[in-house]
């Protein structure tokens, strides 16, 4: 008896260790995770998305939106194994609450405690996700879609600071007669979506702040859909009875609130695999093992188990449909004036980038992640501002035209949204057409010499033919054009362009 007296602190003693060490290995893995996605965001040269670009295509919904069978299968099985361990290691979204929960704790350990599960908050979210798939209103998709609130935070309150310090860098190696960096242009696109992300890194720290976990647990449609397979995951957390003394030390150390000491039961559907509760147990209570395929933990009736498995079929079924609402109507208004900055036309049909294949494609699968608009090194995109479309990328050529030779927001777009091309591709796919704005010409308003939207022209679709006094005006060759918006970019007109281009629907290959 006086040995195993001797030898239990020691068993527990290795217990603790190898317990500490798989906490230890996540939170390694999950530093690693989000220091390969967030410079997704801030890359402007191209090189770090063509190496991790990957990264992004592993997100759930992502995969999710470009059919992925693959990426899906393989986050389902690791979820099946090890429950929501997705959203511990490779959610960049979670990872960033996990930080504030850090800071919380450093301000009050051993805060958190035993809440029951939101079922009708979540599933209401779930709902409204999977309505607002079916009906194509994208901008509530974005909105709650956890891997793009993740990209416009980023993008939008973090690239603005990376940017500035290149340019700093820039400056003093410039003074040192170095060029290895170079100064980059930054312009906000878009206050509304500075806004958005502002509000939701408040909300999530907040929450993050006091209560852990609540955002992923009550409010995200992924780990809802992750919850379900959770369930019945062949690793756990376990209790083990016989050992306990109820001291609640992982109840209040466990961010999702889902650790019920009373009962003795983890709610499953709500851990996230963090495995900061093992830990904290100094009894050797509470492991991480393989339990088989039996269902344990809350909700564990047949019946509400049988219930939530047709749920979720039905469920994911009608993730997989889809459906676009039809680009609003818009006029055009021309005019010249004092020479000052370049204003957007109002076009009939926005434009969708190369490789969108169409409207409908780009509205059915993006989630505004503002990966491609980060991406985007000619000024091209930008995130829409109307409500249907809210965040959704969209071409403007104010600053720059979209390149023949890029195809950078195709090379790194995650859903299928924008599918990948080639430069070879992209020289013959009509994305729009030119039209001729004759209120606004320089020939006609000014009588001078222009014929630089023909100069320009990457595909010949615009010549010089004759109108009065010598002067020649532009006339586009609709079959030949592809909407790349080098005419509009370089019309000297102000503040509408004397050439602008009007959208395609549905892109064709001239």
């Amino acid at each position: 008896m006086a040995i195993n007296e001797k030898l239990e602190p020691i068993n527990k003693g290795n217990i603790a260790n190898k317990q500490n060490l798989l906490q230890k290995f996540r939170r390694l893995l999950a530093i690693i995770s989000i220091l390969l996605i967030t410079p997704l965001f801030l890359d402007f040269s191209g090189t770090w998305q063509s190496i991790f670009g990957w990264m992004a295509k592993i997100q759930f919904l992502p995969a999710l939106l470009s059919l992925n069978i693959i990426v899906i299968l393989c986050l389902i099985i690791l979820t099946l194994l090890f429950g929501r361990l997705y959203c511990s290691v490779i959610c960049p979204l979670g990872i960033m609450q996990d930080g504030f929960g850090w800071l919380g704790k450093k301000a009050k350990k051993n805060r958190y405690s035993y809440s029951k599960p939101l079922n009708i908050l979540r599933y209401s979210f779930l709902a409204i996700m999977v309505v607002a798939i079916i009906a194509g209103i994208n901008s509530m998709v974005a909105l709650l879609a956890p891997y793009s609130a993740y990209g416009r935070i980023v993008s939008s309150l973090l690239r603005p600071v990376w940017i500035w310090g290149n340019n700093l860098l820039a400056s003093w190696a410039e003074q040192h007669d170095s060029y290895a960096f170079y100064n980059v242009e930054y312009w906000q696109n878009g206050y509304s979506i500075m806004i958005v992300a502002v509000v939701t890194l408040i909300i999530l720290a907040i929450l993050a702040w006091r209560n852990g976990r609540t955002y992923c647990n009550s409010i995200c449609p992924v780990g809802t859909v992750l919850g379900f397979f959770s369930r019945f995951s062949l690793f756990r957390i376990v209790i083990d009875k016989s050992k306990c003394v109820n001291c609640n030390l992982c109840s209040r150390n466990c961010k999702s609130s889902c650790i019920d000491i009373p009962n003795h039961k983890v709610d499953y559907s709500r851990c996230v695999s963090c495995f900061d509760c093992l830990g904290k147990c100094n009894k050797g209570a509470l492991s991480f093992k393989y339990v088989g395929l039996k269902s344990s933990g809350a909700d564990t009736d047949p019946k509400k188990v049988d219930g939530s498995r047709r749920q979720f079929l039905s469920t994911a079924a009608i993730v997989g449909a889809s459906a676009a609402l039809s680009a609003a109507d818009k006029t055009v208004d021309g005019g010249l004036a004092a020479i000052e900055d370049k204003k957007v036309p109002k076009r009939k049909t926005r434009i969708a980038p190369p490789g969108a294949i169409s409207l409908h494609n780009l509205n059915d699968h993006c989630t505004a992640c503002q990966l491609c608009v980060s991406a985007c090194p000619n000024g091209v995109l930008r995130p829409m501002t109307d409500i249907e479309n809210f965040m959704q990328p969209e071409s403007s050529y104010e600053r720059g035209y979209c390149r023949p030779e890029c195809t950078r927001c195709s090379d790194v777009c995650p859903t299928g949204a924008i599918r990948p091309i080639d430069t070879a591709d992209k020289s013959s796919i009509q994305i729009g057409h030119a039209v001729w704005v004759k209120a606004n010409c320089i020939p006609i308003t000014d009588e001078v010499e222009c014929g630089n939207c023909a100069r320009h022209c990457p595909t010949g679709a615009i010549s010089m033919v004759d109108y009065k006094n010598g002067h020649k005006i532009p006339v586009v060759n609709t079959e030949r054009c592809i909407g790349c918006g080098a005419c509009e970019n370089l019309c000297p007109a102000r503040p509408f362009s004397a050439i602008y281009v009007e959208g395609h629907e549905n892109h064709r290959i001239i």
